[in-house]
This record gives structure tokens, C-alpha cells and sequence, in this order.
């Protein structure tokens, strides 16, 4: 599994995706679907779009990834997840094939997503793609609306050095005649998707350039770029035919948490102290996240911090604040950093505190340090928040 494990999980290549496909009678032709991709925010976007679409209606498949508490969180139909039975139904009907052919945990978890969609008729399904664009399992696909979030540094190691290369993976969910929606315009690379969607015969819309005003549960002012991209891509699907008006935008953007399950977005854990927790962990994601932590009233600042042994932490450890109590701690996965590693490096940019035995410890230890008006952030990796919420 890659999320635990790290590079030596990961398979750059479709050829047991496509088999497995072939397989389960690929069921990824039996249903619609909006594919996403980007670096950032993607996750948000595909919850806001079955939000939407369940509001006007719609019987909306979720695939997203990674999952927090339970694996099912990765597959759902109308917000709620595909059942334990169902899952177990899927192995053990499919092992021999499963074990023949090695696949990965990703390739396994996406073979029974679209057939659990088709299974079930679902009207659309939205698709996060899990890493890259060109080579991840869920390109298989082909949808009715492609649309990438934006480009920035992450999983270099797999899609490149420069962000024209990065971009180029990403474009690779582009089809022929499928509309593109880009949610934000960077021009050092626009020639990148223009190029692509030239060669497929088809059109790029910049969301970037909306200017889009909807209350939304999904908290957070970053959360602005996701919220155009998603209204361009709704734009583009009532284009297509699909029935949404703008009662079921109002009110998908209202209720995307409950819609939805979404978590780990800037969510309230607590309010005494204010305790708030998020799972952006590269740069440009913290980036955002790091503004949004500066608008906070608070007395004091505490930051239980842990991260992945992949990061890149020259990037993102000047990001956070230097006036802040930290709490370093190692996520429980085999890929966690070590505590003491982390506080290491981060003391080399002002970052100060002690080290933790578990997230839970370091929190406990925050929560017994502030005080009433005291602000504890929890962050840095997708795992550290998956102890929390």
C-alpha cells in the first residue's frame, strides 16, 4: 500500500488495471464520471461535485483516496460507503485472479470501486485520481469532464523535476473531445495543456477567471479555488445535458460534509480551545493553510507536527510559524518520520518543542499546556490527522 509503505508500493503502469477491467467485464463503460486530478485540492473538489449532484437528484459514485478511519471511505454512493459485505464479496470472488496476477493495493481498491458503480447504476461517479494522471489505475476512464486542480511540487520522484513535466502526468488523464476545466492559471505551464488538448481535439477552460460567491460548510478561504473549479466543472456538465439548477448548487455547497462524509478539510475538533486540524502536506497546499492559520485570534499557538520520511521538508517546514509551542510526533505508519528526526530539522528553522511517543501523546500534551483562548493546530500529514478525527 502505497500511503503506508511509500515508492516501493507504487506501480507506474495500466497493464493490470486494464486486466483486471477486462476481467470484471469493465465495468468503467458502464457509468459516466468527472475525472480529477491536481496537486492540490482535488479531494475537496470531487466532494463540492457530488454534493451537487446529489442535491439536483443524481445517484453519485465518490472514489477518493487516501482514507482516514476506514478503508470504505474511499468508495461511496451518495455518501455512504460501500458496505463490509460487499467489499469481502469482491476478494474472495476475484482472489485467484487478485493473487495471479499481484496486483497492488491501489489497482485492487479501483477494480472494485467501478464495479461496485456499475453494480449499482450509479448516474455519474466522480474519480480522484490517486497520484500522477498518465499512469494511475483510475485512467482508464473516459469522462465526461477531465479537470486538474492546479500543478505544484509533490511525488517529484514520480512525475518529474520541473513543474512542465508534473503538469505533463497530469494532463495525462486528457481524452479525446473531453472538455478540460484547469482550476488555477499558471502560465509558465498553460502551454503544456494546450498543446495536450490540441492533439485531443478539445478545450481548455481556465476556472481561475470565474468569479463564483457560495456559502459553504467546507471552511477555510483556500477553499475558494476549489469551489470555482467545481462550479466551472458543473457549468460544463449542464452543457452536457445534465439537470442543475442553481437551488441544488446553493444547497450542495451548504451540506458538502454532511453529503458527503468529507473530513479533515480545516475541520473544528474542539472550541475550548479552538483546535482545528488539516491534511495539506506539500507545500503549496500548507501554503494556503498556513494564511488561513494567521487570520486566527488566538493568545497561544500549539502545533502537533508530524510528517512522512518522503517529504521534502526544506519546502514546507519554512512555512509554519516560529511563534508557536510544537509537538513532533511520528504518524503510526511504517512511512511516519521519526519524532526526534523531525524536531531536528525543524529547529534548524526556528520550529521549537519536544518530541512525542504518538499523535495522541503530543495532543494530550497540547491540549494540557493551553489555555482557554489558545489555538492547537494538528497537521503536516494526512496521518497525523487520521489519529485525531
Amino acid at each position: 500500500m502505497y500511503q503506508r509503505q511509500g515508492k516501493t508500493a507504487f506501480k507506474k503502469d495500466l497493464t493490470n488495471t486494464l486486466a483486471l477491467a477486462k476481467h470484471l467485464k469493465n465495468p468503467h463503460e458502464r457509468f459516466k464520471s468527472v475525472h480529477v486530478a491536481g496537486t492540490n485540492g482535488k479531494g475537496s473538489t470531487s466532494h463540492m461535485l457530488a454534493s451537487i449532484l446529489q442535491e439536483a437528484g443524481y445517484m453519485v459514485g465518490l472514489y477518493t483516496s487516501p482514507h482516514l478511519k476506514d478503508f470504505r471511505e474511499r468508495i461511496k454512493i451518495n455518501g455512504e460507503p460501500i458496505g463490509e459485505q460487499q467489499v469481502i464479496d469482491f476478494i474472495e470472488g476475484n482472489r485467484v485472479f487478485l493473487e495471479e496476477h499481484a496486483l497492488s493495493f491501489f489497482e485492487m481498491t479501483v477494480g472494485l470501486a467501478f464495479d461496485y458503480f456499475a453494480e449499482q447504476r450509479v448516474d455519474i461517479a466522480i474519480v480522484e485520481v490517486g497520484l500522477g494522471g498518465r499512469l494511475d489505475s483510475t485512467n482508464i476512464i473516459t469522462p465526461l469532464v477531465s479537470v486538474i486542480t492546479n500543478i505544484g511540487y509533490d511525488h517529484t520522484q514520480f512525475l518529474g523535476e520541473t513543474l512542465a513535466e508534473i503538469a505533463s502526468e497530469k494532463a495525462g488523464i486528457i481524452k479525446d473531445e473531453v472538455p478540460v476545466v484547469i482550476g488555477e492559471q499558471q502560465e509558465e505551464i498553460e502551454h503544456v495543456f494546450f498543446d495536450i488538448a490540441l492533439e485531443k481535439n478539445t478545450t481548455v477552460a481556465f476556472a481561475e477567471e470565474d468569479v463564483v460567491n457560495y456559502e459553504m460548510d467546507v471552511v477555510g478561504s483556500y477553499q475558494q479555488k476549489n469551489l470555482t473549479t467545481a462550479i466551472r466543472t458543473i457549468t460544463e456538465l449542464q452543457r452536457l445535458g445534465f439537470m442543475i439548477e442553481e437551488d441544488h448548487i446553493i444547497e450542495g455547497l451548504k451540506h458538502v460534509v454532511r453529503n458527503t462524509g468529507l473530513l479533515g478539510r480545516w475541520q473544528l475538533l474542539d472550541t475550548h480551545p479552538l483546535t482545528i486540524c488539516d491534511t495539506a502536506h506539500n507545500k503549496e497546499g500548507l501554503s494556503y493553510v498556513m494564511q488561513q492559520l494567521s487570520e486566527q485570534r488566538y493568545e497561544e499557538l500549539h502545533i502537533v507536527l508530524g510528517v512522512v520520511n518522503d517529504k521534502n521538508l526544506e519546502t514546507i517546514l519554512p512555512l509554519f510559524p516560529k511563534e508557536a509551542t510544537y509537538y513532533f510526533c511520528r504518524p503510526n505508519i511504517p512511512r511516519g518520520l521519526e519524532a526526534k528526526n523531525l524536531q531536528d530539522q525543524a529547529g534548524a528553522f526556528g520550529l521549537l518543542g519536544k518530541t512525542y511517543s504518538s499523535v495522541n501523546h503530543a495532543l494530550l500534551s497540547a491540549q494540557d499546556a493551553a489555555n482557554q483562548e489558545d489555538l492547537i493546530f494538528i497537521g503536516g500529514s494526512t496521518f497525523v490527522v487520521a489519529e485525531v478525527v
